[in-house]
């Protein structure tokens, strides 16, 4: 029998991996692979284009505003190729500068700005004072607890047509004023948390891979994983101070 087969974009990985960002990949890798299901992984960086009908799951981290002023001038080429996948279903998701990016602006606290996507409505205004930390909150949408580590100065303000991610429980999350974390739109994902983020929660992780599946029409197959050291690790976290 033919193995499912999902492909993965992973984006500007030599300028956005901070804080750990590439664990992600590899947890969706290793996840898929526990599962028989074949995760190819395509890097795709400056100056290289998207063939958005070809890729089920998107990733971009997060970096430096230097770093994030090179992608977000690199990112007007292949705004409507992102903005097609995400119309489609394809799923993403976005960390730290990958989720301010997918916006329509951030402005740093130099006050340059840099123009985002323009896919979803929010914002990202520039602090002088960071926002350093051990994350936790619940999941709107499940109301399981996701963990992560926040370091960020930028404050992202979502649009009313948007819906946060997360309930913060400890954290500053989105913006250290509103009390959400995070974005959730069609099959985007977009968050602060690094650390990195589906190591610890691999429930999150799997969603997303049955996302991609379900879009191409398939189901996850039935096969459990052991889940233990995953599950201490985010049992742990949860105990982490902020």
């Amino acid at each position: 029998m033919e193995k499912i087969t999902l492909e993965l974009a992973y984006l500007y990985p030599t300028l956005l991996n901070i804080y750990g960002d590439k664990g992600n990949v590899l947890t969706l890798l290793y996840r898929c692979n526990a599962r028989e299901i074949v995760l190819n992984i395509t890097t795709i960086g400056l100056n290289e284009s998207i063939d958005y009908e070809r890729f089920d799951i998107y990733f971009m981290g997060g970096g430096q505003d230097q770093e994030q002023i090179i992608v977000s001038e690199d990112l007007q080429a292949k705004k409507n190729m992102i903005k097609s996948a995400i119309d489609s279903d394809a799923v993403f998701l976005g960390i730290c500068g990958g989720y301010q990016l997918l916006g329509l602006y951030y402005k740093t606290n130099k006050g340059l700005e840099l123009k985002g996507l323009e896919i979803l409505d929010l914002y990202t205004i520039g602090g002088t004072k960071r926002m350093i930390g051990n994350v936790l909150c619940k999941e709107l949408e499940s109301n399981e607890t996701i963990v992560g580590f926040e370091n960020h100065s930028g404050r992202t303000y979502l649009g009313s047509s948007l819906k946060p991610l997360a309930k913060v429980i400890r954290g500053n999350g989105n913006n250290g004023e509103d009390g959400f974390e995070g974005v959730r739109y069609k099959n985007v994902f977009g968050t602060y948390l690094h650390g990195s983020l589906l190591p610890k929660n691999h429930m999150l992780a799997d969603k997303i891979i049955k996302l991609a599946l379900e879009r191409k029409g398939f189901k996850m197959p039935e096969i459990v994983l052991d889940d233990l050291i995953e599950s201490t690790a985010h049992k742990k976290a949860c105990k982490l101070q902020y």
